[in-house]
């Protein structure tokens, strides 16, 4: 449980980080001798497998050595359109199939994000489900300046732009921040272009000749579905079998791509209302869904007329969204009853409780968005968005939008709908989107109510996939609904994943899961 709690609060603060950054990594310039082949020359190369650890404080890597992983490095062109210019290496880790007389081929795994590394979480997963990892080698890949592929960095002095609170000169101060950080990537134009999904999938490729595999298998959460997406599109006929859990819509990846998703967090909010309601004799936040649901309007409305203090940190408009925003951790007891535990919190704050008793999960993630960007994820995470789709570049078309949707998203739209970094972005993105369209045979797994993979958005994915099969699972209203790892399993979505990845049957039609019992 405690790994998913973990891996769960990082989701919900990723979610929540709405700017990002990159720069230069180390790649071998034109000229050097890993550029001085054909084109073709990255295709087949051999995988120099070595211990993942690197150090006495490296435990990921230490982890990944006791589960039997081994790990290496794999060459790819920084620029796939001009393979004979500067390379770059992407970091992969493998762990062996545990039954090899029955070792059908590889799967490679990618968790999300975008800015997440894949290399470590694959043990996580072997973990999960010991009947695939049974199969399948599992193939964890750092993806390109992320995690140790080449990590990008600006040196970002904070994580995230935060919400616009609820005036004219809250949005003109969350402009400021957005501006200013995307000035601080502008000397490495020449890097930025390539941080695509599309080279990503590239790379992906180029790791599937290295490991020898005519084809691979593919396991995909959250942004992971659409480089799933994308990888399908480019390389159709070497993919075998793929599943994409919580498909995003094709046709919106990006920067813009959270202005979906207020009013599907609003509706999770009205849904964990309604169970705090019931659960009031303990957490005192409104005796039904609509009492509750004014307790955190209220808090909402004090942040904004004046910034709260809690647990050493100041919480303000800015803030408060980004909190709020815990609500799509999980749609079980323990996420329900932490989010609770947390708005209680903050409503004492807000009264003027300076002995507040701050909740762990609610100190640290005030702790990390009050931190620099020390590792550059949220500055990989926004190159990435970036790189893969242009947005206007006029600020006020975010406060329009903002404006727009006072009534119908009254606590997130500050925070999904304001500007971010890409509208003052120093490069264009060097190629157009990718559009999805193919039947390749691939199983769509998703939550009715998911609050980040929209409804709409798994629709679209389907309708763009035409050889796909949707499982669904009704009345939920959790992020992801495969293995555990970041919410609650559901037998339904696990026999219908595992009976794809094992026996290779794809459900005939669509499926409509039962509807998970409420939360206890």
């Amino acid at each position: 449980m405690r790994a998913r709690t973990v891996t769960a609060t990082a989701a919900a603060l990723t979610a929540v980080v709405l700017a990002g950054a990159a720069c230069s990594p180390p790649v071998s310039p034109p000229g050097s001798r890993a550029a001085a082949h054909a084109p073709d020359r990255f295709a087949g190369q051999a995988i120099a497998w070595h211990a993942c650890r690197t150090g006495p404080d490296d435990t990921e890597g230490e982890e990944l050595d006791a589960a039997g992983a081994r790990c290496g490095e794999v060459t790819v062109p920084l620029d796939h359109r001009h393979p004979e210019g500067a390379t770059m290496d992407v970091a992969v880790s493998r762990l062996p199939a545990t039954d090899p007389a029955r070792r059908r081929g590889a799967l490679l795994y990618n968790p999300g994000g975008p800015g997440v590394p894949a290399r470590y979480l694959s043990q996580l997963l072997r973990r999960a489900e010991p009947e695939v990892a049974a199969r399948y080698d599992l193939i964890g890949m750092d993806p390109r300046f992320v995690g140790r592929s080449a990590p990008l960095d600006c040196g970002w002095p904070t994580v995230s732009v935060g919400a616009a609170g609820p005036d004219r000169a809250g949005f003109e101060k969350n402009v400021r921040p957005a501006r200013e950080l995307a000035s601080l990537c502008a000397g490495r134009r020449s890097v930025l272009p390539h941080a695509s999904t599309r080279n990503t999938a590239r790379d992906m490729d180029v790791v599937r000749s290295a490991l020898g595999e005519r084809r691979v298998s593919y396991l995909g959460s959250s942004y992971g579905t659409y480089l799933g997406e994308v990888c399908l599109q480019l390389f159709p006929g070497r993919v075998d079998r793929a599943v994409l859990d919580s498909p995003l819509d094709p046709d919106l990846f990006g920067p813009d791509l959270t202005r979906t998703g207020g009013p599907a967090v609003e509706r999770a909010l009205r849904r964990w209302a309604g169970w705090a309601a019931r659960h009031d004799d303990r957490h005192h936040l409104g005796a039904t869904g609509a009492r509750v649901r004014e307790t955190v309007g209220r808090l909402t409305a004090a942040v904004d007329r004046r910034p709260v203090r809690i647990g050493g940190h100041t919480v303000d408009s800015r803030v408060l969204p980004q909190l709020l925003w815990g609500v799509t951790a999980g749609d079980d007891a323990e996420a329900y009853g932490g989010f609770a535990a947390d708005v209680g919190a903050l409503v004492a704050a807000a009264r003027g409780d300076d002995e507040v008793e701050v909740p762990s999960g609610l100190a640290a993630t005030l702790k990390g968005l009050a931190s620099a960007d020390g590792d550059g994820t949220f500055s990989a995470q926004t190159a990435i968005q970036c790189a893969d789709r242009a947005v206007s570049r006029d600020p006020e078309t975010s406060y329009r939008d903002i404006e727009a949707h006072r009534a119908d998203e009254p606590v997130f739209r500050p925070l999904t709908r304001t500007v971010t970094p890409c509208s003052f972005w120093p490069v264009a993105p060097a190629e157009p989107p990718t559009r999805v369209r193919n039947d390749v045979p691939v199983l769509l797994v998703g939550a009715s109510g998911d609050p980040a993979a929209v409804r709409a958005g798994q629709l679209s994915a389907h309708r763009a996939l035409t050889g796909s099969r949707l499982v669904t699972l009704p009345g939920a209203f959790r992020h992801t609904v495969y293995a555990g790892l970041f919410a609650a399993r559901d037998a339904c979505v696990e026999r219908a994943v595992n009976t794809y990845l094992v026996d290779g049957v794809l459900p005939d039609r669509d499926v409509t899961c039962p509807r998970p019992a409420p939360a206890p």
